[in-house]
């Protein structure tokens, strides 16, 4: 089972934050993270790959969940 945070509607840092968060919070092996711009998907895509994590990114049709694995 995955654990997911929402960060649609937040302007950055805050996506990059609270993904940071969650992932030194991680307890599941897949953080779930659904985001709804472009830069945000970006931010947070970069963070977790230069963290060591691998990112699938999930378009749906505006939005996006970014799959973040170990």
């Amino acid at each position: 089972m995955a654990t997911k945070i929402d960060v649609r509607g937040l302007s950055c840092p805050m996506p990059v934050v609270m993904t940071k968060k969650a992932l030194e919070d991680l307890k599941e092996d897949v953080l779930e993270v659904l985001v709804d711009n472009p830069t945000a998907k970006e931010n947070v895509t970069r963070f977790a790959k230069s963290s060591g994590f691998k990112v699938d990114i999930i378009n749906l049709e505006g939005e996006y969940i970014l799959k973040i694995t170990r």
